[in-house]
C-alpha cells in the first residue's frame, strides 16, 4: 500500500497536477502512510517535507470549533442563547434583500438572533465574498473590505438569510473566533497555543509564525488556463487587525493529523466524549449543506464533495450521510481549506486522513483526482 500510495503521489507531482503534496493517514493503531513529494514552490528547489508549513485556510475552523466546544462544556458559552450576550455587534443583524434602482442595498432586520450553533454550522445567516454575488457586491457598494484584507472591518457584513433558516458557508467561524476571545479573554494565538496546540504537541501550527516557520512555508500555485501552474503571491496579509478563526492559521500536516487522531479517539484530550459526540452529529436538521457555486473561477471551482447525496453539518464538519465512492462510512466528519487541502475522521472504519497541497482554485480537478486516489487507496489497504 505505501509503494502504491507513493508511486501515485509522486506521478502526480511529475505530471504537473500538484506541485508539492504532504499526505498522512492514521487508525486507532497508529500511522499507516505518510508521504512528502514535490516542491514547496516551483520556482525553487526547497523540496516539500513533513516540516513545511502550509496555509490551513479553513482547515482552521475545526480548530476554532473545538476551542469553542471546550468553552460549552466549562460553560463560558452557550450553544443556544443569542451570542450579542458577549458580542454586542450581532445584537442587531440586518439581512440583505438586495440592491434598489440606484445600486444601494436595500436592509431589513433579522428575524430572530443569532447564537452559536448557527455560527458554527453556517445557518447564521452571513456569507463568503469568493460564493456569494451579493456579498461581493455589498463590499464595492459600501467600501468595506474583503476578509482576506485582514481588516476588523471586515466582519461587518449584512446576512444574506434569516437565522437558522438555511446553510451557506461564511464567515460565521470567524465571528465564533471572536466569542471564544470574549468567552476567554485570551486572544485567539494564546487560546489555541495552551489549549489546543500544547496539549496534542502541535508545535508548527500558529497564526503567527516564526522565522524558521516561514522560511519553511511552502508556496500557493494558481492553475493556469492551459493547465500548468504558477506560483503566486497571495493577497493576504500573514498577520491582520484580528485572529481569523474562520481561516488564518499556518501549520504542517503531522500537527493536523494530532488533532484529527484526537477526533477519531473520541476528543481526548481536547474534550469529552459527549461533547465530540455533539459535535459529531447532524446540527442543522432538515436543512442540507449545498454545492459552493462560485462566480470568482481562479479562487474556486463549483465545489461538491458527493453530487446526490445528502449532507449535512455538525459543529465545524460536514457529514456525509452515505458511503462515498472512496469507501467513507456514513457519518463521517470532513472538512478542507482553499489551497486544497483537505481532511476526514471516519468513527466507524476508525481512520482518518489529511492532504495537503497549496494550489488554486478550490476543488480544482486535476488535484481533486489525487486527494480521491488517495483516499481510495487507504481504505483498500484497511
Amino acid at each position: 500500500m505505501t509503494r502504491a500510495i507513493d508511486d501515485l503521489l509522486s506521478a502526480a507531482v511529475a505530471s504537473g497536477e500538484v506541485p508539492g503534496v504532504v499526505a498522512m493517514a492514521a487508525t486507532d493503531s497508529g500511522i499507516v502512510y505518510q508521504g512528502a513529494f514535490g516542491k514547496r514552490a516551483l520556482d525553487k528547489p526547497e523540496a516539500m517535507g513533513f516540516d513545511t508549513t502550509l496555509r490551513l485556510f479553513s482547515m482552521t475552523k475545526a480548530i476554532t470549533g473545538a476551542a469553542a466546544m471546550q468553552l460549552v462544556e466549562q460553560g463560558k458559552l452557550s450553544l443556544d442563547a443569542p451570542i450579542a450576550e458577549l458580542l454586542p455587534d450581532l445584537a442587531a443583524p440586518k439581512v440583505l434583500e438586495g440592491f434598489d434602482a440606484a445600486g444601494q442595498p436595500r436592509l431589513r432586520p433579522a428575524k430572530g438572533a443569532i447564537t452559536l450553533r448557527q455560527l458554527l454550522t453556517h445557518t447564521a445567516g452571513f456569507g463568503y465574498e469568493t460564493w456569494n454575488a451579493d456579498i461581493k457586491r455589498y463590499q464595492e457598494v459600501t467600501g468595506i473590505p474583503g476578509l482576506s484584507s485582514g481588516k476588523l472591518s471586515s466582519m461587518n457584513m449584512p446576512l444574506t438569510f434569516d437565522p437558522g433558516t438555511a446553510w451557506e458557508y461564511s464567515i460565521s467561524i470567524d465571528w465564533a473566533g471572536r466569542a471564544v476571545e470574549a468567552a476567554s479573554g485570551e486572544d485567539l494565538e494564546t487560546y489555541f497555543k495552551r489549549h489546543i496546540f500544547a496539549p496534542l504537541g502541535m508545535k508548527d501550527t500558529a497564526f503567527i509564525q516564526s522565522d524558521d516557520q516561514r522560511a519553511r512555508r511552502a508556496t500557493v500555485h494558481q492553475r493556469e488556463a492551459d493547465g500548468g501552474l504558477r506560483p503566486m503571491v497571495l493577497d493576504r496579509p500573514d498577520r491582520g487587525e484580528f485572529f481569523g478563526g474562520g481561516g488564518g492559521l499556518f501549520g504542517t500536516v503531522p500537527d493536523y493529523l494530532a488533532f484529527t487522531r484526537a477526533l477519531l479517539a473520541g476528543g481526548a484530550p481536547l474534550v469529552r466524549p459527549e461533547t465530540m459526540a455533539e459535535m459529531a452529529r447532524n446540527s442543522i436538521g432538515d436543512i442540507d449543506v449545498v454545492p459552493l457555486q462560485s462566480f470568482v473561477p481562479e479562487r474556486s471551482a463549483l465545489a461538491d464533495f458527493w453530487p446526490g447525496m445528502k449532507q449535512k453539518w455538525g459543529l465545524t464538519f460536514l457529514i456525509n450521510t452515505g458511503t462515498t465512492p472512496q469507501g467513507r462510512a456514513p457519518g463521517s466528519l470532513s472538512w478542507a481549506g482553499l489551497g486544497n487541502l483537505f481532511f476526514w475522521v471516519d468513527p466507524t472504519r476508525r481512520v482518518t486522513g489529511v492532504f495537503a497541497t497549496q494550489v488554486l482554485p478550490f476543488f480544482d480537478p486535476r488535484t481533486m483526482r489525487v486527494f480521491r486516489d488517495f483516499e481510495t487507496a487507504i481504505y483498500k489497504s484497511l
